[in-house]
Formats: structure tokens, sequence, C-alpha cells
């Protein structure tokens, strides 16, 4: 009885507690109802707030709605102004590298050949000079220390190694290596043409060191300790030089010669395509000022070099059509088309590089200021060098090489025979020199302009570089962390603990006090033409790290010195 009594107890409670639940329920109902004018229940919906709540979400979510707003919503582009200001000087930057780059490439084509010229004309016309002084010396008494000035001991090296090789060369059959380039296939050419190239920058860089190595040995003073393996070693290694790298550039010729003669163009296109892969290789690279001038260089030279090989691949080609000049206008697309492509190339190559890595278009103008200080600075009193020397380390062209082939080209090309060819020849070379004096004239104005435009005058008169300043910037791209430490006696060991400790927080935070690059603004890894030295003073008087970084300046930019991690 007892149990049945407390049961239905039992279930008259939770009937009255699910009654109540139930009215609390509907009372939130109601006021929900009131309220917001439709139900919220977990079991319970009215009909009419269902049918009010769907007319509304209906009216909200309309097609019409959605395309008017899409069609009248806008935006405020001044809310990121520096952002969008940021992209447009890019563009203007984009527009304006054409013609800065075309302006820096027409200054250095003119000293390209205002240096090759040089080979040709007055080169000649010293080592005369300095022969005659040489012979006529014991009768006039000899008087100084030298028998001949540094720079006349410098021609007359470059007059005999010009003969050696020249000699050396006419034992060299062009129609054989021609036939023998020829007979290979196509990829076979493409694959020793880019070969050729890597060969041909490897000459330049190697070459340089070699004939300065034989000036400076032949003009050393005397009164300094022999370092040296005598001149006439160094004068046979620049002969094998230069003959080797002439010999190189004649297969390059050829190989060119080839590829206009072949009857579908189709090395010749290939070819002319290794120029657009050239894009691909520099364009998504971090550059830095230094190596954006080193670039610029290597483009000068490369599009002088090409010059001068389309105009001995036309002069081959008219002396096999015996000098027809309807062939000539056979070979002027094909000429046009190649140095089109050159252009292209290098004004999208320049055009992106400025725009990834965010450098002005006024760079170009310092870098013309740059190669007209070394044309101003070889015609002052205290000049260290010669001008065609100093084109050489700066921008890789080397003209005594070139100079040799096209000779040699063009003896086995025109035959000189009678009084009248001998005068044509003479008048010829007084044409040259008329042309060489004239750009050398108009070079040395235009540089003087750019040169008082950089405010670059004091320079001229400063002492040439030193031997340990040059040791000083060549290295280079080095994190150096420096420790110094006041020099005080130690006590104890235990006060030595906490000295270390210190060095070793400093030694984390230093780590830490690196500059970081952001991965989200370049693609690959960056390189630094900067030296990082950190200064660590583990003294109390200190400030603990002291940055310093050197930057290199342009004059002190060669064609192969390493700027970053990299020669460009």
């Amino acid at each position: 009885m007892a149990d049945s009594l407390s049961s239905g107890l039992g279930e008259e409670k939770e009937k009255e507690k699910e009654d109540s639940e139930w009215d609390k329920k509907s009372d939130r109902v109601r006021n929900n109802t009131g309220k917001y004018g439709f139900t919220e229940s977990l079991r319970f919906s009215d009909k009419n707030g269902d049918s009010k709540d769907k007319k509304r979400n209906l009216s909200d979510l309309s097609l019409f709605r959605f395309i008017t707003t899409e069609l009248t919503r806008g935006y405020f582009l001044e809310h990121n102004e520096a952002k969008y200001t940021e992209r447009r000087e890019r563009v203007y930057t984009c527009l304006r590298i054409p013609k800065e780059l075309e302006k820096l490439m027409t200054f250095g084509f003119f000293l390209c050949l205002d240096a090759f010229l040089y080979v040709f004309t007055l080169l000649p016309l010293r080592v005369i000079l300095a022969l005659l002084r040489l012979l006529t010396l014991p009768c006039c008494g000899f008087s100084g220390s030298r028998l001949l000035q540094p720079a006349q001991v410098c021609d007359v090296l470059k007059g005999f190694i010009m003969v050696l090789c020249y000699s050396m060369m006419s034992y060299v059959d062009y129609s054989m290596m021609y036939h023998l380039i020829r007979g290979q296939s196509v990829i076979k050419l493409y694959i020793i043409y880019n070969m050729l190239e890597v060969a041909d920058r490897l000459f330049s860089s190697f070459g340089q060191d070699i004939l300065d190595a034989l000036y400076w040995t032949a003009t050393e003073p005397k009164e300094k300790k022999r370092a040296h393996i005598g001149v006439i070693p160094h004068f046979f290694m620049a002969v094998l030089y230069v003959f080797l790298h002439a010999i190189l550039i004649m297969v390059q010729a050829t190989t060119l010669n080839v590829a206009f003669n072949s009857h579908n163009k189709s090395l010749l296109t290939i070819m002319m395509s290794n120029n657009f892969v050239e894009i691909k290789g520099s364009v998504f690279k971090k550059f830095e000022k230094n190596n954006l001038f080193q670039m610029s260089n290597s483009d000068i030279k490369e599009r002088f070099t090409n010059c001068i090989l389309l105009l001995i691949v036309c002069l081959r080609n008219m002396e096999q059509f015996s000098w027809n000049a309807d062939h000539l206008w056979v070979l002027f697309p094909d000429v046009v088309m190649v140095l089109a492509s050159e252009v292209t190339v290098d004004v999208v190559k320049h055009a992106f590089i400025t725009k990834f890595n965010d450098i002005s278009a006024d760079v170009y103008g310092e870098y013309k200021a740059s190669l007209a200080f070394d044309l101003v600075s070889s015609r002052q009193k205290n000049a260290y060098t010669d001008y065609s020397d100093s084109v050489s380390r700066r921008m890789g062209f080397i003209p005594l090489p070139l100079a040799l082939l096209l000779i040699r080209v063009v003896s086995s090309s025109v035959k000189i025979q009678g009084s009248l060819s001998f005068m044509c020849v003479l008048l010829f070379y007084l044409g040259m020199i008329s042309l060489k004096v004239l750009n050398s004239i108009v070079l040395l104005g235009t540089s003087c302009i750019f040169v008082k435009e950089a405010k670059m005058e004091e320079k001229l008169f400063d002492p040439p570089p030193s031997a340990v300043s040059s040791r000083v910037n060549s290295k280079a791209n080095r994190t150096k962390i420096v420790h110094t430490a006041p020099q005080k006696e130690a006590t104890s060991e235990e006060e030595g603990l906490p000295d270390n400790t210190e060095a070793a927080n400093l030694v984390q935070s230093s780590a830490s006090a690196l500059p970081k690059i952001d991965s989200d603004t370049f693609l690959t890894t960056p390189d630094e033409d900067e030296e990082k030295i950190i200064i660590i003073n583990t003294g109390q008087d200190g400030d603990g790290l002291e940055p310093r970084r050197p930057k290199k300046d342009l004059l002190e930019i060669d064609r192969f010195t390493i700027c970053g991690n990299r020669i460009d």
C-alpha cells in the first residue's frame, strides 16, 4: 500500500512540474509574440507567425534586390591612398624605363665604340712614336730614369700582342671551321652557342687580370722587391689568352653565320629565343642597385659585341656572293630581327626588375654618371689607367680579341691590289681617325655634363684607391659578430660566470637584431650587397650592439665584382 501511495504522489508531482513548465513556455511564447511578431518554442509554432516570417524573408532575399545591390554598391579608393599611389608610380616607372635605359645603352655603346676604334687608330700611332723614341734615344742622349714612360710601355706590349696573335690567326682556316660547324645538328649548335657565351664571360673576367698583371709587371718600379715570375712569362700568357679568346669569338661568329644561311632559319629562331629565356633567369630574383649596374654593363657589352658579330657575318656572306649589293637586302631583315629581339628583351627585363625590386628609373642617370666619370678621370693628370682599360674592367669588354678577329676577317675578305687600293685603305684609315676624334670629343663633352649634374667633380681630384681599401671592399657579404670586452682583471671564478651569461644573452639578442626579410616580398632567397658587422660590446659603458653597414660606391663596381652573393 505504501509503495502504491508513494508512486501516485510522485506521478502527481511530475505532472505538476510539467504543467508549470508548460505554463512558463506559453508565457514566454506570448511575450516573444508580442515583442517580435513571431513565436519561438521547442515544440510549438504559431502558424500566423510562420507565415509573416516567411513573407519577410522572401522579400529580403529576392533576386531583384540582390542584383540592385550588386549594381549600386560602391567603395572608396581614397581609403587606401598610399597603396594605389605606389601602384601608379610603378606604372610610370615602367613607362620611363625604355627611355632611360636606351639613353644609358646609347652612351655605353659609343663608349665601347671609342675603345674599339682606339685599337685601330691611335694605338698604332702611339706604338710607332714609342718605338721612334726608343730608337732615337741613343742619338739624343739618355736623360731620366726610364727609357719609356709606363703608358708607352703598355702601348708597345699591346702592339706586339696584336702582331703575334695576328700571325697565329693567319693559320686558322675560317672556311673549314664554317663547314665543320654546318655539319652539326641544330640542337648541338644551340648547346655550343650557349657554352660559348659562358666561356666568353669566363675569358673576359680572367683575361683582363692577365693583361693588368702584364702591364704592372712591365712598369713596376725597380726599387721594389721582385715578387713576380717575370715580364716574358706574363707576355706569353697574354698572347695565349688573346689568341684563344679570338678563336672563341670566331666560333661564335661562324655559328651565327650558319644560322643566317640555314634554309628554314630554325637555328636563328632558337638562338633568338635564347634571349627570352634570359628574362626568366633574371626577372624573378632580388636585385640591388649594384647588381643592376653590372647587368646594364653586361647588356651594353653584349649589344656592341653582337653588332660586330653581325658585321662579320655580313662581310663573309658578301664575299661569298662577290659583293653583290642585292644579297645585302636579303640579310637585312634577319639582322634587324636579331637586333630588335635584343632591344625588346633588354627593355622587358629591366622594366620588370625595377618593378619587382622597387628601383627608381633615376638610377640609370647614376649609371651614366659613373661611366662618364671613368672617361673624364682618364683625361686627368693624375690618371692611373688608360680609358680603354677602364672600360674593360667596368663592362667586361676587352677590345683586343674582337679587333684581332675583325682584322683577320677583313684581310681575308677584301683583296688589296694596286696603288688605288692602297689609297682607298689610307683614306679609310683617315676616316676612322676622324670618326674616333669626333666621337671622343662628343663623349668627353657629354661626360663632363653628366659628372657636373651628378656633382662628382670633387672625386676627380681624389687619390686612386689603395690596395688596402680594395682589399677591405672585397670582403662584402659577410656578417661578423665581434666581441669587445673591457680589460678587467678576473678576481674570482664566481665573477666570470655572470659575464659569460651576459655575453650569451647579448649574442642571442644580436641574432634577433639581424635584418629579416619578409618571405612575401620576394619569391627567392634575397642577397645583400652590404657588409654587416655587428659589434657586441660587453662593457657597461657601451650601447650593446653597434651595426655598421658600409655600402659599395658605384665607382668601385667592376663587371666581375661580386655584389651580394653573385655576379650579374
